[in-house]
């Protein structure tokens, strides 16, 4: 019985070879598996319904200029919408507004039903529910009154120190808003001015405040304050007391 013929270093050299490519072949598909299998589940992650709530800043356009408005039931519209995950990234809510026309609005309470569907979404999102289902405004006469300006000093010059003359440029602004509010009104004070460091005359500009709620002041800006600070003069007794 004859012995069993050796394999030949070349046909080795294949079969290694062979079995190398093979290898590589099942890693490349294992590879090209693992890509498509995350592929698929991001687009069926992507189309998977997502529910989510904004809320929606109220903006009231084409108010007369005869009218304030002094209270709303709501300063926001919450929104519940569905969509996809990538629907809902061109969903913009930072720019989006719910504008209530209020060109026919007379002096009282108006009710206004909150109707979203005016809302610009993108495709693919739909709103669910809203709130509040209706707005309250109310509104009321504007008027205007010129008043007086005061400046609110507080605290008092260091020691040493004393107050002089307070010059307000302009000494009177016109004053608009809600008319009941805007008629109580005698006065507008500036904003605080400090003294207790003051020991040398100052100007400063200061804003205004009018103290009341749909209440301003027609020209927006400041007012300038002139204040004297003075050096205390000793006393008569004081003075001869230091010649003496």
């Amino acid at each position: 019985m004859g012995a069993k013929k050796a394999a030949s270093p070349s046909a080795s050299g294949r079969r290694a070879e062979s079995m190398a490519r093979r290898r590589r072949g099942n890693l490349r598909y294992g590879i090209a598996a693992i890509v498509i299998s995350f592929v698929l589940w991001g687009m069926a992650h992507g189309r998977d319904s997502v529910e989510r709530g904004y809320d929606i800043p109220i903006v009231f356009d084409d108010l007369s200029d005869d009218l304030v408005i002094t209270d709303a039931s709501d300063s926001e519209v919450n929104i519940r919408v569905l969509g996809s995950r990538a629907a809902l990234r061109n969903l913009s809510p930072t720019k989006m507004e719910y504008s209530v026309n209020v060109s026919g609005a007379k002096v009282g309470l108006t009710i206004h039903e909150v109707d979203v569907t005016r809302l610009d979404l993108p495709r693919g999102v739909k709103i669910v529910s809203r709130s509040p289902a209706q707005l309250s405004v109310k509104f009321e006469q504007r008027g205007r009154k010129n008043v007086k300006v005061r400046a609110e000093l507080e605290g008092v010059p260091p020691e040493g120190f004393q107050l002089g003359e307070v010059v307000i440029e302009p000494p009177r602004v016109w004053l608009a808003g809600a008319r009941s509010r805007v008629l109580r009104l005698k006065e507008v004070v500036t904003e605080p001015i400090d003294l207790s460091n003051l020991e040398e005359s100052i100007e400063k500009e200061v804003r205004l405040s009018p103290g009341s709620d749909h209440v301003w002041v027609e020209e927006e800006g400041t007012v300038k304050v002139r204040i004297a600070i003075e050096p205390v003069e000793p006393a008569e007794g004081e003075e001869d007391e230091g010649s003496a």
